[in-house]
């Protein structure tokens, strides 16, 4: 599933992340690579994704969320 299809309090892990050189280099280095637990704090329709991963509170537009597949635990 990807991301922007989780639900507030789930937990789980990232499993996949696709996108340009850019993009790859850009969320690696806000820790968010493949294998990373996550949990998501607030997924709300039109508003950015907020996710607690390696201690930090991370907020993602939808469009970098959509790149994210997770799966959960």
């Amino acid at each position: 599933m990807k991301l922007t299809e989780t639900k507030a309090d789930m937990q789980g892990r990232i499993s996949a992340v696709s996108g340009d050189n850019h993009f790859m280099n850009r969320i690696s280095s806000i820790g968010i690579t493949e294998g990373t637990p996550f949990q998501t704090v607030r997924n709300d329709k039109k508003m950015p994704v907020l996710v607690y991963l390696r201690e930090t509170l991370i907020s993602l537009n939808r469009a970098d969320a959509e790149r994210i597949e997770v799966e959960k635990q």
